[in-house]
């Protein structure tokens, strides 16, 4: 029993983080993307100390070589001139110098092979952030076209704004008249007192009528011609 608690407990638990995850996908890809450039500046500092220190290596090998090469000289000059005490502490000096350029050398060897490694990482984490910001865009993009395919689809399902509003107008269409009640309810109480039935026998000439009539008027206007 507990175990089956358990099992349900994990599989809410990972669909809650799922959804979690799609709703704010937009928001984790952008902070991935903050995180991999943060990354990626790092490295770019390391790779800068690297090169700063193969600059200072090639100097100082540069130098060695070039006391090196001017104690030889010296110490030729002193055996010629027979003083072998003075070339042999040149001698000295050179093979402690030459050992010292070995070291420098594999040092300059090893700092070489590291920066073109890093360097090469460096320029796969920029074309991959590259690749990320634009695949993030489209992303973005889409999210925003997902959301408003989502709130349309609402709107045109269920208890919609549209639904609501065609229900009113058909509504209000389907409300009598209240001008053309008014007619009829008049005609309703003409019926009723028998007022239009002395305007009919007048109509049929025998009365006058009870009111005044637009041929009224007209004969009237005729009649001063």
């Amino acid at each position: 029993m507990f175990g089956t608690l358990r099992t349900l407990f994990t599989g809410a638990n990972a669909r809650a983080e799922e959804q979690l995850r799609d709703t704010f996908s937009i928001e984790l890809i952008d902070q991935k993307i903050r995180e991999s450039e943060a990354s990626l500046k790092a490295a770019k500092h390391t790779l800068a100390s690297l090169i700063q220190r193969q600059r200072a290596e090639m100097r100082q090998i540069e130098n060695l070589e070039t006391r090196i090469s001017d104690l030889l000289s010296r110490a030729k000059e002193a055996l010629e001139g027979d003083r072998e005490d003075l070339a042999q502490t040149a001698a000295q000096a050179v093979a402690e110098m030459e050992n010292e350029l070995t070291v420098r050398s594999q040092t300059l060897e090893r700092l070489e092979r590291r920066i073109l490694q890093l360097r090469q990482s460096v320029e796969t984490a920029n074309r991959r952030i590259i690749d990320l910001k634009q695949g993030a865009m489209a992303a973005r993009a889409t999210k925003r076209e997902q959301d408003i395919q989502r709130r349309l689809n609402k709107h045109l399902g269920g208890d919609s704004p549209m639904e609501e509003a065609e229900a009113l107008i058909a509504r209000v269409m389907e409300q009598d008249d209240p001008f053309e009640q008014g007619e009829i309810l008049r005609e309703i109480d003409g019926d009723l007192g028998h007022a239009t039935v002395a305007d009919d026998l007048a109509d049929a000439g025998f009365g006058k009528r009870s009111g005044s009539t637009a041929s009224d008027v007209l004969n009237r206007l005729k009649a001063k011609e």
